[in-house]
């Protein structure tokens, strides 16, 4: 199972390139989209969702031409957006079996059984005769993972799912997606790096509507091995030490000092020692490295 874009582009009436040229191919499991606000990322989930028209480029999953067979595909698709609305005073077994009968599962049994499934999946069968309407923001999500599963789509895809869920809420959240990753093709799209980091088996980082690189996390980390080194600086010191070294980032420590993370070839100078690189250094860094693409505020 495989999506593949090729030469994707989209550019806004403003004049704002939201999508330059993306070329990339996702394969089942969990695939991470890491990028800054702006970046482009719910472009291009827009897109792949057949929700908005490319300017050019093409997009088939497993060889079927999506942009020429919306209705098609759009029943192997599963879309969670940023925000998404619920029915009130419904809870969320009738809600499901009612957007089951919309998919076309008209057969009972057959339609408990789907629904029964995905509540179990998503963690909701304690509270599923609970209004959905009054869920915390952690079961919404969870509920709306439950709903794009009942016609057992080969793609979904989530965009920024965790933003404003409580760490609990965001835990149980990743761990419905971890055991459906499995199975389809599941694009995770988030500017949380640690999320990317506990979820995703590959994953690309998206600025400026362009694809910065692509790999899984594990090779993108070993690929900055030796490279990365801290050293504890005052704050007065902070602006000096970026305007002398590639400074990736810096945090305060328990001295209230800051411990300043730079990427470098070879040793940058006296007091710096060899640091563990991230998957956070592989992102600073990436987007550091092309801070000439423009961040135009799109979605």
């Amino acid at each position: 199972m495989i999506l593949s874009l090729k030469n994707l582009s989209k550019t806004y009436s403003n004049g704002v390139k939201a999508l330059d040229n993306i070329n990339i191919d996702i394969h089942a499991g969990m695939f991470g989209l890491l990028g800054p606000n702006g970046a482009g990322k719910s472009t291009l989930m827009r897109t792949i969702a057949t929700l908005q028209a490319p300017d050019s480029g093409n997009i088939h999953l497993d060889g079927l031409d999506i942009l020429n067979n919306k209705m098609e595909f759009r029943k192997t698709l599963g879309y969670l957006p940023q925000e998404f609305g619920v029915y009130p005073n419904m809870s969320a077994h009738d809600l499901l079996h009612y957007f089951a009968t919309l998919k076309g599962i008209t057969n009972t049994s057959e339609r408990k059984a789907i629904v029964d499934k995905a509540l179990e999946v998503t963690n909701l069968s304690d509270v599923r005769k609970k209004h959905v309407a009054g869920y915390s923001g952690g079961m919404k999500q969870r509920f709306g993972i439950a709903q794009l599963l009942l016609n057992n789509p080969k793609l979904i895809i989530v965009d920024e799912p965790t933003a404003g869920l409580d760490p609990a809420e965001r835990h149980r959240f990743l761990n419905v997606l971890r055991e459906i990753g499995t199975n389809h093709i599941v694009i995770f799209s988030t500017h949380i790096v640690d999320d990317v980091k506990e979820l995703c088996t590959s994953m690309a980082i998206l600025n400026g509507g362009q694809i910065l690189c692509q790999s899984t996390p594990s090779q993108l980390v070993q690929e900055l091995d030796g490279k990365v080194w801290q050293t504890t600086a005052s704050r007065d010191q902070v602006e000096l030490l970026q305007k002398q070294y590639n400074v990736i980032s810096s945090s305060f420590n328990d001295a209230n000092d800051l411990n300043v993370r730079v990427y470098s070839d070879t040793l940058p100078g006296e007091g710096f020692v060899p640091a563990q690189a991230s998957l956070e250094d592989v992102y600073f860094t990436t987007l550091n490295q092309h801070e000439e693409v423009p961040t135009p505020q799109i979605a």
